[in-house]
């Protein structure tokens, strides 16, 4: 099994594809330097496998490397930075 994290800028969101289909995705709203996280989803077929936490890691290492800032206000990525301090300094 293949997972895959991309970045779908038109859909203003995270996508992450398992085997090629789409498995869930983050939305991810970007204003200047800062992207607003509001959702986050995994659909019901493909829960379970820990790709949620894939989603977001993966999502967050973009975010760094671009060089930007997050409002996590979705539940769940927030959860994710509170539990991964790693990923703290992304706090706007």
């Amino acid at each position: 099994m293949s997972n895959q994290v991309t970045h779908n800028a038109d859909k203003d969101r995270y996508e992450i594809h398992v085997d090629g289909i789409l498995a869930g995705f983050t939305q991810a709203f970007e204003d200047g330097d800062v992207v607003t996280f509001p959702h986050t989803v995994v659909f019901d077929q493909f829960e379970g496998q820990g790709l949620a936490s894939q989603l977001v890691t993966g999502a967050l290492d973009d975010i760094r490397v671009r060089g930007k800032k997050i409002i996590a206000t979705c539940p769940y990525v927030a959860r994710f930075v509170e539990k991964h301090p790693d990923y703290q300094d992304l706090l706007a």
